[in-house]
């Protein structure tokens, strides 16, 4: 609900402050007093692009500022969704400077046009005469007939429910695309896999094979170095563990002739110790060193197999290699299993195609059942409106397709007389004829949904009398579930509304300005004959005004 609305330095007006109240309220003012210009600041706050030459003075910046109540319309989701800070009272402001560039705020937080076009249109539609193509958009169609029906809840259960299933055929199509794809690779990767398998990887044999090729083929080397080496410490006459022996006794009788004589011995000892042993292992090696043909041979192919592979694969070692053995392991086994994978995922499509058909067949039902309701509804609104010959035909047709809120095909079709076909609104219907049955849908949905503020611009050209009177009825029946304002120019309308206000023209030296004022009843009696009479107001004028109003 707008609450408030103030401009400043916008065409016209210096700085018009005005507040609102819920139901229906009246504007009117002469044919140029600025109730264009009251629409077109409006309309700045909707996400219209600015224009420079709209600033009354160019030295100064406009700004048009607007508060909403909007805690009635769930808006907390779009909100977050548009990255806003949700408040129950939303104000939303525009500034045009002198520069011409044009800023946007909701709770003053800057923000784009889109964002603000896409949150004013859950707050506020004006709609006048030329502005009835709504009608004709297929999606307004299924919001009317689906708020009748009932319908909000079933379609927002399909929506979440179509997501899903979109989301289980892409899965779907990816996994045939990887199947596809994977096939062709299939072999060649199971060749891969079973040489490096068959190589019996292990982390470090590369350097325990290369360890023990470097033994085998240096056999005879090897045994003649420890021979040597063996002779060099045990010969009994010269070897260095017999001299090392009788110099450990030596200097063993000296170890009690002071600390550094017995420290001297102690590492004597410590060598011959640490040769003992060395020889010991040389002895042992010795006898483990023996010439094995077949074991080279063996040892041979092992490393050139290793060599290969780390070629083939452009690895640099072993453990790189069981890494890619791994991932082969995953994609050959992945493709094993991708025909399981496919048929579950198969059955999970054809199990949402079946949940989604309940629920398509649930929405179609109530609007198949419901579609009558809003014919007689708007057959029996327009006959009122002077249109007593119009009738529609609601074709609400099942189809193999999941749209974004069921599975039918809608078709509002329209005649205006008698013994005229039935067509598309939009090809038979006239500018007049659109504008009053927008004004009858715009009616029944309030019945049925929480609708923004709707402002009426003179949507009642080219209607009097009667029918005006029935508009009025019509615009003040949907006042008493949400706001409605109804700029006319007709007495029979302006009768009708909880709240009027004048839009004039004032002058101020040579300054002339728009003005904006709430009317007490003997202003609104004044104002209702003068739309009556004119500006000569006869006595009869203001007793049909009084008529009008009820008084």
């Amino acid at each position: 609900m707008l609450l408030s609305l103030s401009i400043k330095n916008y065409a016209l007006i210096d700085d018009l402050k005005v507040r609102f109240d819920r139901g229906l309220t009246i504007i009117t003012g002469e044919t140029g007093a600025g109730k264009s210009i009251l629409l077109g600041g409006l309309s700045l706050i909707l996400g219209k692009r600015a224009d420079l030459n709209s600033l009354k003075n160019k030295e100064k910046k406009c700004v048009i500022e607007a508060e909403f109540s909007v805690g009635d319309y769930h808006l907390q989701s779009l909100f977050e969704k548009l990255d806003l800070d949700y408040e129950p009272h939303t104000i939303i402001r525009r500034e045009i400077l002198p520069s011409g560039k044009s800023r946007a705020f909701v709770n003053d937080t800057p923000v784009t046009l889109d964002v603000l076009s896409a949150l004013s249109l859950r707050l506020i539609d004006i709609h006048s005469q030329h502005q009835t193509l709504q009608l004709t958009n297929n999606d307004f169609q299924f919001q009317v007939i689906d708020a009748i029906a009932g319908n909000k809840a079933f379609i927002e259960s399909y929506k979440v429910k179509l997501a899903e299933y979109y989301k289980a055929k892409k899965e779907l199509q990816a996994l045939i695309d990887f199947q596809q794809e994977a096939d062709k690779e299939q072999d060649y990767n199971s060749f891969l896999l079973k040489e490096l398998q068959e190589a019996r990887l292990e982390p470090g044999m590369l350097e325990e094979l290369e360890e023990a090729f470097e033994k085998l083929s240096n056999v005879e080397e090897i045994k003649e170095k420890l021979a040597f080496s063996s002779q060099l410490l045990s010969d009994e006459h010269s070897g260095i563990l017999v001299n090392l022996n009788v110099m450990r006794n030596a200097l063993g009788k000296l170890s009690g002739y002071g600390p550094r004589f017995e420290e001297l011995q102690n590492r004597i000892n410590s060598v011959f110790i640490e040769l003992d042993d060395t020889f010991n292992e040389i002895e042992n090696l010795d006898e483990t060193v023996e010439a094995n043909p077949e074991e080279l041979e063996q040892v041979n192919v092992r490393l050139q197999l290793l060599y290969d592979l780390q070629k083939k694969h452009n690895a640099l070692e072993v453990e790189e290699l069981i890494r890619i053995q791994k991932a082969l392991e995953e994609k050959v086994s992945v493709t094993e299993n991708l025909e399981n994978d496919i048929k579950n995922k198969q059955l999970e499509v054809l199990k949402l195609e079946e949940e989604l058909d309940k629920l398509a067949a649930g929405i179609h039902g109530n609007r198949v059942k419901e579609g009558p309701k809003l014919k007689e509804y708007l057959e029996g609104a327009l006959k009122k409106l002077g249109m007593p010959n119009a009738t529609f035909k609601i074709e609400i047709r099942p189809t193999t397709s999941f749209f974004a809120n069921g599975k039918d095909e809608l078709h509002f079709l329209f005649s205006a007389n008698k013994g005229s076909g039935y067509g598309e609104l939009k090809k038979v219907a006239s500018g007049g004829e659109l504008s009053r049955i927008m004004l009858c849908i715009k009616a029944v949905l309030a019945r049925y949904e929480k609708l923004p503020t709707i402002m009426f611009d003179e949507i009642d050209t080219g209607v009097s009398g009667e029918v005006s009177d029935k508009m009025g009825d019509i615009m003040q029946q949907m006042g008493e579930s949400m706001q409605v304002f109804a700029i006319t120019h007709l007495p029979q309308i302006a009768a009708k509304g909880a709240k009027h206000f004048k839009v004039y023209k004032e002058d101020s030296g040579t300054m002339t300005s728009t003005e904006i004022k709430e009317l007490s009843t003997d202003e609104r009696i004044v104002e209702i004959a003068e739309m009556l009479s004119g500006k000569n107001i006869s006595d009869s004028a203001i007793s049909h005004a009084r008529e009008l109003l009820l008084l």
